[in-house]
């Protein structure tokens, strides 16, 4: 055979391939409303850059008839390409073959460019359209996964790592975008349970359906296993190049700065007029964080779960920064065992990033109750003190309201490490709000008085001019200044300048141990 008739049969080969498992497949795959595994990765990746690798590759197994179904790949195209110029590693699930179901090969393909990911520090995106294990494969597929969280953990902190939920993902197969850094779930068409309904329905006898069970709704209101929510997977894919355009490619690099064309002098005249005069009433955090950032722009994460607590992305003059802030407007921003959890894990993210961290506090303490001490609130909201204490990286505090009891040790405090603390003038700093510290304090006064109501009441306001004020804070350099609203946003881009260079050691160890 001549070399043009070889090149001829390679091109073949690889247009054969490049049909998955047949037209009448890819056909069934649209009617679903989803996109095929190579269309996806067409909108993903930057035009032309995609690398693919081992498209050739077939299952080794015979039984079960195995021997006669081969197709080329093995049911996941796996490869390298750009995103926005960035080098990223990715594999993309195909259901035309198998139900997308892994086998051996299978799995080897994807550990072959997670290794290739993490010896190159670029971040790995999984496109995730799977029936599960493959069950021709038996223990094989069992061990396919094994391997594939083994390297999930190993890439944690190394290169940041994204799953995106396109179809089912069920069983076992639930537990590698579990451990990767952030999963992005379809609306919809997207499913992630550990039992189907089936199996549910004939051992608890709970009636449930895939929807209500693993849809994308479930898992970003009620579980929290997913951190975004697609109105569809174009919507998904563009989710998706966003968050990376905040993030490193790995651990040793800074995020990329970007021009945004904001002025860092910006003031906003506005920002004073945000926090309502009576410390009881609600507003918005998110309001703040959008005048602040650059252009108004915040990729907000977990939007839909813990609400009691806003976390996500922006940038400070260019500068890719992770926010965390209480939301007085659910829960009056008290932290709960969710949001605390929610907090924890995003900013450990940032933490191992090189991401700084700001944080805007408006918390009246942890919220009280059976539920949450049943719960385990000591031990979740441990969980956040842990991070911000683990946390070396840039961290700067703007207390906004109240900060009390506990919780404010929790929010950053200068004393956990925070590098600068400012205030609003509308901060009150105290172990817990005036009216149940006068309720203590002068509890025998209050008793006595002829009209125990007017005393107490002012009491409060003498409390509160003395104490619900960030002056005392202020004196003892708990707070690094008070600044005016207005020049909350160039305030904090000086600060943030002088801390791009900060390195903070802490005792050698293998590592801690946070309570999970």
């Amino acid at each position: 055979m001549s070399t043009q008739n070889k090149i001829k049969e390679l091109r073949e080969k690889r247009e054969q391939a490049k049909l998955g498992g047949g037209k009448k497949r890819i056909e069934t795959q649209h009617k679903k409303g989803k996109l095929t595994a190579r269309e996806r990765l067409d909108l993903l990746l930057d035009s032309g850059t995609f690398r693919e690798m081992d498209i050739f590759v077939t299952h080794r197994t015979s039984d079960f008839g195995m021997d006669e179904k081969k197709f080329p790949g093995d049911g996941v195209v796996t490869g390298y390409g750009r995103v926005d110029g960035r080098l990223v590693y990715v594999f993309s699930q195909d259901f035309t073959v198998f139900g997308g179901s892994l086998g051996e090969m299978f799995a080897e393909k994807v550990c072959k460019v997670m290794d290739l990911a993490m010896r190159n520090g670029a971040p790995f995106i999984g496109l995730n359209d799977s029936g599960g294990a493959r069950i021709q494969e038996g223990v094989l597929s069992l061990g396919g996964y094994a391997e594939i969280f083994f390297r999930n953990v190993v890439a944690s902190g190394v290169v940041p790592q994204i799953s995106a939920i396109m179809g089912p993902c069920a069983g076992g197969a639930v537990y590698s975008p579990a451990m990767t850094d952030f999963t992005l779930m379809v609306k919809g068409t997207s499913h992630m349970f550990i039992t189907g309904p089936e199996v549910i329905k004939a051992v608890t006898g709970e009636e449930v359906t895939f929807e209500q069970l693993g849809g994308a709704m479930s898992h970003n209101r009620r579980s929290g296993v997913a951190h975004f929510a697609a109105e569809n997977e174009e919507h998904c894919i563009e989710l998706i190049k966003t968050l990376l355009s905040y993030l490193p490619s790995n651990n040793l690099d800074d995020p990329p700065r970007m021009e945004t064309g904001d002025d860092p002098n910006r003031m906003d005249d506005e920002l004073p007029k945000m926090v309502p005069s009576e410390s009881d009433k609600p507003y918005d955090m998110k309001d703040i964080i959008l005048r602040v950032v650059d252009n108004g722009e915040f990729l907000e994460v977990h939007e839909h779960w813990a609400k009691n607590i806003v976390v996500g992305f922006a940038r400070l003059d260019g500068y890719s920064i992770g926010i965390v802030g209480n939301q007085p407007k659910v829960l009056a921003g008290t932290l709960d065992i969710e949001s605390s959890t929610k907090g924890a894990r995003f900013v450990r993210f940032c933490d191992a990033f090189n991401i700084p961290l700001l944080t805007f506090v408006d918390v009246p303490g942890f919220l009280p109750g059976t539920a949450q001490e049943y719960g385990g609130i000591i031990r979740n909201g441990a969980k956040l003190l842990y991070a911000y204490c683990e946390a070396t990286v840039p961290k700067m505090t703007v207390i906004i309201r109240k900060a009390y009891g506990g919780a404010y040790d929790v929010m950053c405090s200068k004393h956990i490490r925070a590098d600068i603390n400012f205030a609003w003038p509308s901060a009150e700093l105290a172990v817990m709000g005036p009216s149940g510290a006068v309720n203590i304090v002068f509890k025998k006064e209050i008793q006595a008085a002829k009209d125990p109501e007017k005393k107490a009441e002012e009491l409060v306001a003498d409390y509160r001019e003395k104490f619900a004020n960030p002056y005392i804070a202020a004196q003892m350099g708990y707070i690094d200044d008070i600044i005016e609203p207005q020049e909350t946003r160039p305030r904090l881009i000086d600060a943030l300048e002088t801390l791009l260079d900060k390195r903070e050691t802490r005792p050698a160890k293998k590592h801690g141990n946070i309570p999970l």
